[in-house]
């Protein structure tokens, strides 16, 4: 009989010991929301490893609207976000930069036609435009306002902003 005890003790004492192991948690950088139906869905727009979290500027040569290929998955991307979250109603304004050479009214309307360029390419990508709303900054708010090329370079832009 003290067999027997000793068997289920070790027993017990087995399963007590590995019910008390500790459970791997999600990641804390990782982002998800609730739908209504309950579910989880993970959102890319928090995740720092996503393909839409850091990318969120497209940059544009000099008096040009022309968008350069090498952006075409960044833009897909923010696409395909949008599309999915198009129910819990993703949208973002497109903030249309210049850099600052050039009079007020030019680059406001250089930077319009940036910012319509990229609500262009979302839309042909199946987003509604209902979710995307296109401005123009002109020349006011440079990312880098030094008077170098480098600086012209990275105030050409447009900016995607989720809201």
């Amino acid at each position: 009989m003290s067999k027997l005890y000793k068997l289920l003790f070790a027993i017990s004492l087995i399963g007590l010991i590995s019910a008390c192991s500790s459970v791997k948690l999600d990641d804390v950088n990782s982002v998800a929301t609730v739908n209504a139906g309950g579910s989880m869905t993970y959102d890319p727009i928090g995740d720092p490893k996503s393909s839409v979290y850091g990318k969120r500027s497209i940059y544009f040569v000099f008096d040009s609207y022309a968008i350069d290929p090498k952006y075409a998955s960044t833009i897909s991307a923010h696409a395909s976000y949008l599309k999915a979250f198009q129910k819990q109603k993703a949208s973002v304004i497109i903030q249309g930069n210049t850099d600052d050479r050039g009079t007020a009214e030019y680059n406001l309307a250089l930077g319009q036609r940036r910012s319509e360029a990229i609500k262009r390419a979302l839309v042909s990508q199946g987003v509604s435009e209902s979710q995307l709303e296109a401005v123009s900054f002109g020349k006011e708010k440079p990312e880098n306002p030094a008077q170098t090329e480098v600086a012209y370079g990275e105030n050409r832009r447009a900016d995607i902003v989720y809201h």
